[in-house]
């Protein structure tokens, strides 16, 4: 009976990335675990196999013939002590930087610790064996097939990354021992990209450059993007922690947020991904053809699940090469799509409760020139990404560990570094309260504004998008309502006024309308200012639901209707007929 390629989905993937990167020296040594590797190997004519009985001189082997030929080397054993016996020849590796990449393979990683034989942790290694170490899942969910095509991946580029040296891969077995696969699953390379490297083509295509946090742009590196936009038909998608200001911006929170628009005709061919972790990661652009992600640390970063390239270098380098590579002229066709989608959308923004989306709306566009704004996670950070700031505006937030504790503090750190600037921050009660300590802090200075939307609870679990609002008792521990005076109207002022703030409260429109001009004053004065505005959570869910409805279509309502009855199958299925 002719024997295939195993049934083990990660061995698959394995053998599969092996082959895409052209890895195909091999020296294998006996055993039961590592088998559905090795016959996967030799029945396939790409790979060059050589047998070796002792482990430990398996890895010598491959340093010699890394050495020799130039190219990576593969060595595969078993389980129990095999890979004890690899330490010497990796350490030789790790040093003379030798490209071999281990692949161990073993039983269950949750058998480690149960007195199962040959089964060792491998789990922590040497410094000086692998330049990287990585366990596969065994594949069950698409989830598990990502998570092996990203770890392969890391593994292999690893080998000659920085100058090179050797890399791990432990590989778990289902001991399944059939091989009846006759074809290896399509799976998705990945290259790191250097400044000394053959840089891909850039087709002439939808191009969107996506920005997570980042630091303010200068203005040499905002010219080089829009040049870089303006040869490539491209977009720049931000939002107010992008630090960018420049032409081809759209803040895509708004348009994102549209939960009846058919977006199809928006979703990119090639994202290009800079900056870090983002608060809107966007379902509809998610699904590019290609993500190209820039960043001088090489690492890889697959936010989007499509990563093709990482790029391990500047942005400027990056957007300077391929602003030179093309000849035809500017085109903002797809920035234009963009432009007007966002400009549709904002023109019929809805009358709206008394909430942070509303207070935003009335104020957003009135703060002073050149004034900084700090927004807490996660409820003030979307309230205010829905509208433009003007371009003088700075802005952060704390999206790095993504938690509500920190704010205020942060905001207090960067009043100190311009004593001469506002410095304004928007936080909901929970992300205060956690915070409010650092009020006493003797250095706060008169330059600090803070706007408190005190809704009594975590307002964030309350919106209809979130998960846990159809729990009616999500008040009494998710979003932990009653805390910290409910809502008392004495406590925040109290407290304010004691440590030498200047104290204003709203509790509906026409209160906040008469106090804002004093919060918002341009002039530094004698005082910091808190303003406490309170809101309730039924008012802030309807300021969302009415920002997510603004724009509809009878296509985007059907795919709506479909995703929530048929998934995503039924989407695409949809898709066709009304195309």
């Amino acid at each position: 009976m002719a024997n295939y390629y195993t049934d083990e989905r990660n061995v698959q993937i394995v053998v599969a990335l092996l082959k895409k990167h052209g890895i195909k020296k091999i020296i294998s040594s006996p055993g039961s675990a590592n088998s559905p590797l090795t016959i996967s190997l030799q029945i396939d004519s790409f790979f060059e196999i050589y047998s070796s009985v002792d482990e430990r001189s398996a890895a010598y082997i491959a340093c010699g013939l890394a050495a020799e030929s130039g190219e990576p080397v593969v060595i595969s054993c078993t389980g129990a002590t095999a890979s004890r016996n690899y330490l010497p020849g990796l350490t030789e590796a790790y040093y003379r930087k030798l490209p071999i990449l281990a692949i161990t393979s073993t039983r269950k990683i949750s058998k480690i610790g149960h007195l199962v034989d040959q089964v060792m942790d491998r789990t922590i290694l040497p410094k000086d064996v692998a330049r990287i170490s990585v366990t596969l899942p065994i594949v069950e969910t698409l989830d598990d097939v990502w998570e092996c095509e990203i770890k392969v991946n890391q593994a292999i580029l690893e080998l000659k990354r920085h100058g090179g040296g050797p890399s791990h891969i432990n590989l778990p077995t289902n001991y399944i021992g059939s091989f009846c696969t006759l074809e290896l699953p399509d799976v998705r390379i990945i290259n790191r990209i250097t400044i000394n490297d053959k840089f891909p083509e850039l087709p002439r295509c939808k191009v969107a450059v996506f920005i997570g946090s980042h630091v303010p742009f200068s203005k040499e590196q905002i010219s080089i993007i829009e040049n870089f936009c303006a040869v490539n038909n491209a977009v720049v998608l931000c939002d107010h922690t992008s630090g960018y200001s420049g032409k081809f911006k759209v803040l895509f929170p708004l348009i994102n947020s549209q939960i009846y628009l058919d977006k199809t005709l928006l979703i990119p061919d090639i994202l290009i991904h800079i900056g870090e972790i983002s608060a809107f990661f966007s379902p509809f652009i998610s699904n590019p053809t290609q993500v190209w992600r820039i960043s001088e640390d090489g690492e890889i970063r697959d936010t989007f699940l499509r990563l093709r390239y990482i790029f391990e270098m500047s942005e400027h380098n990056f957007f300077e090469y391929y602003s030179s590579k093309n000849i035809d002229g500017d085109n903002d066709e797809y920035y234009q799509s963009w432009a007007t989608q966002f400009n549709r959308i904002s023109e019929k923004t809805p009358e709206l409760p008394f909430s942070n989306v509303w207070i935003a709306q009335q104020i957003v566009q009135k703060i002073p020139k050149d004034s900084v704004i700090h927004f807490g996670i996660l409820n003030s950070l979307r309230s205010w990404n829905y509208f433009e700031m003007p371009s003088s505006i700075t802005s952060a937030s704390n999206v790095g560990g993504f938690g509500i504790d920190g704010n205020l503090s942060s905001l207090l750190g960067a009043s100190l570094a311009h004593k001469g600037k506002l410095y304004f921050g928007i936080v909901g009660d929970l992300s205060f309260f956690y915070d409010m300590n650092v009020l006493g802090n003797r250095h706060i200075g008169n330059n600090l504004r803070i706007l408190l939307v005190n809704n009594g609870k975590g307002t964030e679990f309350k919106l209809f998008m979130h998960k846990t609002a159809k729990f009616e008792e999500a008040d009494d521990y998710v979003s932990a309502a009653g805390h910290y005076g409910n809502k008392s109207p004495e406590l925040v002022k109290n407290y304010a006024t004691d440590l030498g703030f200047e104290y204003l409260s709203a509790s509906n429109k026409e209160e906040f309308l008469t106090v804002y001009k004093d919060f918002i004053n341009p002039i530094i004065v004698e005082k910091p200012k808190l303003l406490e505005v309170f809101t309730n959570d039924l008012d802030e869910n309807q300021a969302h639901v009415l920002m997510s409805q603004i724009e509809t279509n009878v296509k985007g309502k059907t795919i709506q209707f479909a995703k929530k009855l048929l998934g995503e199958s039924g989407v695409k299925t949809i898709r066709k007929i009304i195309k």
